[in-house]
Formats: structure tokens, sequence, C-alpha cells
């Protein structure tokens, strides 16, 4: 039976709440949920937390995740995604888990009039397969499948490849220190993923973490393939590798991703990890190559955010 809530209230996280989020972590955290931080205080105007008794029972957090520079192609989206975790005992508690999505969804509004209007915004979530509650609520609001990633996980103690690269590539590590060199990576990622390209915002963020690089392929002067990656709490994350299609099938991914592994373990880090969507099983084969094995597998859905 479908457990009902009538006491709670639910508002803006403020800093005096940090205790009782830690409490929520710890209990969400056990059941291997996907559970995002609040972030800095500019952020937590996207943050909404319900309380009974003394208790954070639920919290919400929505964030722009792509904004879809001009020129692209029509079909592009934004996307704007949110988070919503329960206490575990109240995971199907449909009262509580609607009253906080609402804020979020009028949040999400309200985030979606700042962009641009040449293109549609889709609102998503990402969960883990596990978390079969969450999911279903989601699915029973309208929200359908947009795909399904999986985790995977390299130990950077174990041997690490040496390759060679042909002759006409030059391999180097880029630090994009322009505006210019910025926008020239930016466009060759959104010829690569022309659907999710990154953006100019979400780039910014990468590089603000520690240990932050990215790794280029060049033949001559044309950008050829590269990666990002940088240290997550206590591990390696690599994120956005890519090969240009007239480049493909020449060793070069393979190459970048012992060189960001090397990297990342002369760092003095144990393991690192990325994110491959399951329908690229090319991709898949790729990485399971250099030492990645599954680890995890998250399920994103989504639904189209209408304007005002």
């Amino acid at each position: 039976m479908k457990q009902s809530s009538t006491k709670f209230i639910v508002r803006n996280f403020q800093s005096e709440d940090m205790p009782l989020l830690g409490e929520l972590y710890q209990s969400v955290s056990e059941k291997d949920a996907v559970f995002w931080w609040v972030g800095d205080e500019d952020n937590w105007s996207n943050v909404y937390c319900a309380f009974e008794d003394g208790k954070m029972i639920a919290k919400g957090q929505v964030s722009i995740v792509n904004i879809v520079p001009p020129g692209r192609p029509k079909k592009s989206q934004h996307s704007i995604y949110v988070n919503l975790k329960t206490m575990p005992e109240r995971e199907n508690d449909n009262a509580l888990l609607e009253s906080v999505y609402q804020h979020l969804f009028a949040r999400a509004t309200q985030l979606n009039e700042t962009l641009s209007t040449e293109y549609e915004t889709i609102l998503c979530v990402g969960n883990n397969s596990t978390e079969t509650a969450n999911n279903q609520f989601f699915i029973d609001k309208g929200y359908h499948h947009l795909y399904t990633s999986y985790r995977m996980k390299r130990d950077l103690n174990e041997p690490i490849a040496e390759l060679k690269l042909s002759d006409e590539f030059q391999f180097s590590h880029w630090k994009m220190e322009t505006s210019e060199e910025e926008r020239q990576y930016l466009d060759v990622e959104a010829e690569i993923w022309p659907d999710t390209p990154l953006g100019h915002n979400r780039l910014i963020e990468y590089k603000k973490n520690k240990l932050w690089t990215s790794m280029v392929v060049r033949q001559s002067d044309t950008i050829v393939g590269g990666l990002m990656t940088w240290q997550e709490e206590e591990h390696g994350q690599i994120e956005d590798v890519f090969v240009r299609e007239p480049w493909r099938k020449r060793g070069i991914a393979k190459y970048l991703l012992t060189e960001a592994l090397k990297y990342l373990k002369s760092h003095q880090l144990h393991d690192t990890y990325l994110m491959v969507l399951t329908k690229n099983q090319s991709a898949l084969s790729l990485y399971e190559s250099v030492g990645f094995y599954v680890d995890n597998e998250e399920i994103r859905y989504f639904t189209k955010l209408e304007r005002i």
C-alpha cells in the first residue's frame, strides 16, 4: 500500500540544514541511489527539501545540464535534469514525492525561460536501474526512456598497455586557456554529439575539477580525437572520448585512453570511472579492451518541458 504524508513542509535548502542533509545522504547512499550534493549557496534556490518531525525526509534538486548554442541543428535540445530522493522507508510515499516534484517542476519551468527559444527543452531524470520505485514514479508521470548507460570502472593498479601512435598524428595535453580555444573544442565536440553538445557552461565546470586536463590527437592543425580527465573525490573521471569520423578505427581512441590512465595513475589515484551508452556496443568493447569493466547501470527518462 502507498504511504501517505500530511505533516511535512517543503522549502529551499538553508545552511542550518546541513547536518540533516548528511543524515539523509547516509540513508540514501546505503541503497546505492543517485544523490546530488547541494553545491554552493548560490545553487540553493534550485534545491528543495521536505521536513517532518525535525528530520529531512526528502530532497529534490534541479539543474540546467545542457544549453544548445546558436547555430546547432534544429533537432538539438536543451536539457534540464531533476534529482529527487526520499528516505528509503518513504520511497513509495507518492504524496511526498509529488509535493517536492511540483517545486522542482516549477523551478525547471523558470530556468527554461532563460534558455533560447530556438530549441526545445527536455526535462530529464537519471537513476540507477535498482531504484525501481523512483523510476516508476517518473514513468507514471509520463516520462519516457531516454537512454541507458553503464558506469565503467578501471583499476589503475593493473598494468596499462604501452601503445604507439602513427607518425602522422601528434598527441598533446590541451589546457584551452583562451575562449577561442574553448570554442574550437566545443565546435568539434558538437560535431560528434549534435543532439547533446557539451556547451560552454559545462566545459567551464569540468575545468574547475582537480587535475583537469584535455588530451587531443591532431593531424597537422586538425583535431581528430580527444578526451577530458580529472580527479573527482578520490578517483579519476574520464569524459568526452571522441574520434572524428574520417579517422576512426586507427587506434586513436585506445591510445588516448591509455594516456589518460597513465596520467591519473601518475597522480597516485587507484581507480577511474567513465560512462558509456549501452546502445554503443563498439565503445563498450573499446573500454573493455583497456581494462574497464561494468560497475553500474543508470537509466535516464525525459519529458518535453513546455514554456509558460
